[in-house]
């Protein structure tokens, strides 16, 4: 059976977490900032998990990592 390839993008997506999760980053902090409290923009910077509904999509698209 030959090699799967990675997909490139999800990749630079999403990265393992050391046990075993997927870290992704968050929504809606990309553009119109101005309005949204601070506290809101804070939480939005630190990383979260993929749900267990995609975790079996996510390790169709990244087989090796």
């Amino acid at each position: 059976m030959p090699k799967m390839k990675t997909h490139r993008g999800a990749a630079k997506r999403f990265k393992r977490t050391g046990s075993g999760l997927w870290k992704r980053a968050k929504a809606y902090k990309s553009h119109l900032l101005a309005h949204k409290p601070q506290d809101r923009k804070r939480r939005l910077r630190r990383p979260g998990l993929v749900s267990a509904a995609d975790q079996g999509r996510l390790k169709r698209l990244l087989p090796y990592l």
